[in-house]
Order: structure tokens, then sequence, then C-alpha cells
């Protein structure tokens, strides 16, 4: 790789990092090129990425980013995962490293908050973006539901008695 090439993967790196809010650090040793891919579906269907990197070019590429604090975590076969979401990379690391004990989650960083491989896991256990969003709209509309049987109550009561009035009058 001449310096031109190296350049610009510094520069695509450093980019990835300055858009993901979360940056999750994993060791991949003995994971096989189906077992990566496997790992990458399994991402992107979450909406989170997963690169495996080189050390040296991942460091140049942290400089002056918000991860800067996480250049340390690369030593060894490294790969990142990061998402725009917070938890979604988190999660889907955790739940793979669970199955497969080839994949080891070292650390990470969510914005400029660094992250062991147990705050990781945490964060892994929270809801991701779209299950909050989907709990806030059943939220928002439960009293909307509510309101409307509530407000539509008294007409259904009215009909009703004026329905037994008209078949008591007819009765007479």
């Amino acid at each position: 790789m001449n310096r031109t090439e190296k350049a610009e993967l510094v520069s695509t790196m450093a980019g990835v990092f300055s858009k993901a809010t979360l940056v999750v650090v994993t060791r991949y040793s003995g994971l096989t090129v189906e077992e990566i891919t496997d790992l990458r579906g399994k991402m992107r269907a979450a909406g989170a990425s997963y690169k495996v990197t080189k050390n040296r070019i991942t460091r140049l590429a942290l400089d002056g980013t918000r991860y800067k604090s996480i250049d340390g975590l690369f030593k060894g076969p490294t790969a990142i995962a990061y998402s725009d979401d917070p938890v979604a990379a988190a999660k889907v690391a955790v739940e793979y490293a669970e199955k497969n004990e080839k994949l080891v989650v070292i650390g990470g960083a969510l914005g400029s908050t660094v992250l062991d491989a147990n705050g990781v896991k945490a964060l892994a256990t929270l809801p991701s973006l779209d299950q909050l969003r989907g709990k806030l709209v059943g939220l928002l509309q439960a009293p909307a539901t509510k309101i409307a049987g509530i407000l539509q109550a008294p007409g259904g009561q009215l009909a009703r008695v004026l329905a037994a009035h008209a078949k008591r009058d007819e009765a007479a």
C-alpha cells in the first residue's frame, strides 16, 4: 500500500469516526471469513457497520476526533463496530460474542465517553432507538384512543336512551 492509498484510508476512517455515535472495538482472532460476513450482515440489519482495521491506520485516523482516547485498545487483530444509533453496534457485537467465543468485545466509546467491555455490555442491554420510538408512539397513542372512547361514550348512551324511549312509545 503506497502513501496516497494510506492517506485515503486514514481520511475514510476519520470520516467514519466523525459520523459515528458509538464505536465498539473487538478482537476477532480465529473468526472465519464466513463468520465475519455473517456478523457484518447482522450489523447491517441493525443499522450498524463492522470493519476490520489496520491498527496503525486507525490510530492515525483517531487523531483529532472525539474517539482519540480509545487508541490504546488497538493492539492485535482488531475490528470496529460503529453506528449512529447509540445502542445498535453494541447490541449486535455483544450478542454475537456471547454465541461465538472467538469474538471478544474489548471496549469502545459513546461520543467522548470511553467504555470498557462491561460498559459496552451494559449499553447493549438498553433498548435501541427504534424500540424507544415505538414505545413513545405507543404511549402517545394510548391517551388519544382513551379520549376518543370517552368522547364517543355519551353520544352512544344518548342514542340508546332515545331508542329505548322510541320503543316504549311504540309499545304504548
